[in-house]
């Protein structure tokens, strides 16, 4: 998240505090202090509006953003803070607050200096992360960390350096059972929601699984979003631990356990510019892995026209990258190139994930296919790459263990250990896209079918999404359901059909 908690050395002058009043304002992962403009402390201190500032309490600070009141919302002597900042600073209604100017951030002339074509050193990766955990970059200096990274792109050492920093910034797992293995696709393909049926093959299979997935930041759904509606997934590593020992396998959210935290603040501000540069995926992916404790890691690059990796050459090259830092950290990687010109599944958006994961787990006669065979065929690499398959007889295995039943009961007692097993609600509201002609689909769009979901209220909305009904080479009639668009409220029904009626090739269909 953007902002850390620190513990201070100094102490502060009462005279000069503050009082906190919660108002409960969500600013998501950003820390925001709301002060009076006429606060004494402002004007003592030279506060303006935005300003980076140092707020402590009981010997505890964070870095937050200044946003400043001019009206009687705060009493003279008050102040407040974000939901995101209460959480960080572990403060509560009425505590006092001391505010004051916090330390130079003097990692920001390391970045300066990439900007001019210096490489990174080790030391210099380091002290910027460790800055950025702490939340003493602003938004718009994270947004030049991660476009200087883009323009000047990282070589293979600046790019384990990284690697090294993020590890060393957060906290990291160790087993005593090897091999721990793990799954990941670098994204970019709605549906795609392999992960939770992937783990429970594997952990049936005897292999030990600690999978710790991401929320969605711009996405309708990440493998967070998707477990939460079968079953909790805020767990602490304690729990987390337990879970794992325990089953041999889990699905928990990672900002939780804080492995690796500087990638969610890298992230949120990637997708936020659309920038997606090869070594910071290569850092944030196997970071992860790395603290995790992994020591066989099967990769998947989704290839495709409209997925994150759009050619052939592309994937060839970030596969190596992957490859080879994974080595460096003594991490087995094999790396899987996958289609990616359609969504896999039939569902996108959390709820409805869940429901494709739950119909190949129950192996149910209308399970999604394409995400059955997607899934074993991974299940089956990790298999074989941590030497529970011969080489060639991974799938085979893995799909064993789907029609014994054994990835099903797997993954209902992972559920239940992480503190029981849910229901994924249904959406209230649904409404159909119809084809207006008839043809065959030549292409779909998943970047904006992606569109269509998030408007309808994924992932907030769990139930909210697309369910798709025709595939790519599927020939279509005059009148046929191209997609369904489900949302939770009406207002967030139309406003996804408004986006569609205005991309009516979001399937793209060719004459018969």
């Amino acid at each position: 998240m953007n902002g850390g908690v620190s513990r201070s050395q100094g102490t502060h002058d009462r005279r000069h505090g503050l009082r906190l009043r919660r108002l409960g304002i969500d600013t998501h992962q950003e820390p925001v202090i709301y002060m009076r403009s006429d606060c004494h402390v402002c004007r003592a201190e030279g506060f303006t509006s935005h300003a980076r500032v140092q707020v402590t309490s009981a010997g505890y600070s964070i870095i937050a953003t200044l946003n400043q009141i001019n009206s009687d919302l705060l009493k003279d002597g008050e102040a407040s803070l974000s939901e995101s900042g209460w959480r960080l600073l572990g403060a509560g209604e009425g505590d006092p607050i001391a505010v004051n100017h916090p330390p130079p951030v003097l990692s920001l002339g390391r970045l300066r200096a990439k900007v001019f074509g210096q490489r990174f050193k080790d030391h210099e990766l380091a002290e910027i992360v460790r800055d950025i955990v702490a939340g003493r970059y602003t938004d718009i200096e994270l947004s030049s960390f991660v476009t200087v990274c883009a323009a000047r792109d990282l070589d293979r050492d600046e790019t384990t350096g990284l690697t090294r920093a993020m590890i060393d910034a957060g906290e990291s797992l160790r087993w005593d059972r090897s091999p721990v293995v793990d799954k990941h696709s670098v994204g970019g393909l709605p549906g795609n929601r392999t992960t939770p049926i992937v783990v429970a093959i594997a952990a049936a299979c005897g292999l030990t699984m600690p999978k710790t997935s991401s929320r969605a930041i711009t996405s309708p759904a990440g493998t967070a979003d998707t477990m939460e509606t079968m079953a909790p997934v805020d767990l602490d590593i304690q729990s987390m631990r337990r879970v794992v020992e325990r089953e041999g396998g889990c699905v928990v959210w990672g900002g939780a356990v804080r492995l690796s935290p500087a990638d969610d603040v890298l992230i949120r501000i990637e997708r936020a510019l659309d920038i997606d540069s090869e070594g910071q995926l290569v850092a944030s992916v196997i970071s992860k892995k790395v603290a995790a404790g992994s020591t066989h890691i099967i990769l998947d690059i989704p290839v495709g026209p409209t997925a994150k990796v759009r050619g052939q050459e592309a994937a060839e090259g970030l596969a190596r990258s992957l490859v080879e830092t994974a080595a460096a950290f003594g991490v087995h990687a094999r790396v899987m190139a996958t289609d990616g010109r359609q969504p896999v599944g039939r569902g996108i958006g959390p709820a409805l994930e869940a429901r494709d994961v739950l119909a190949v787990l129950q192996v149910a006669p209308g399970a999604p296919q394409d995400l059955r065979e997607r899934a074993t065929l991974l299940a089956g690499a990790l298999l074989e790459l941590a030497g529970a398959a011969g080489a060639g007889a991974g799938q085979a295995v893995a799909a064993e263990a789907l029609a014994e039943g054994r990835a099903w009961a797997k993954f209902q007692r992972i559920c239940e250990a992480q503190g029981g097993m849910r229901e994924p609600p249904v959406a209230a509201h649904c409404r159909p896209v119809i084809a207006l002609r008839t043809g065959q689909v030549a292409a779909i769009d998943n970047r904006r079918l992606a569109k269509v979901a998030k408007l309808a209220g994924a992932p907030i909305a769990k139930a909210a999404g697309v369910e798709l009904h025709a595939r790519l080479g599927a020939r279509v009639e005059a009148g046929d359901r191209l997609f369904t668009v489900h949302a939770e409220s009406p207002g967030e029904l139309a406003y996804s059909l408004d986006y569609v009626a205005v991309n009516k090739d979001i399937l793209e269909l060719a004459e018969p």
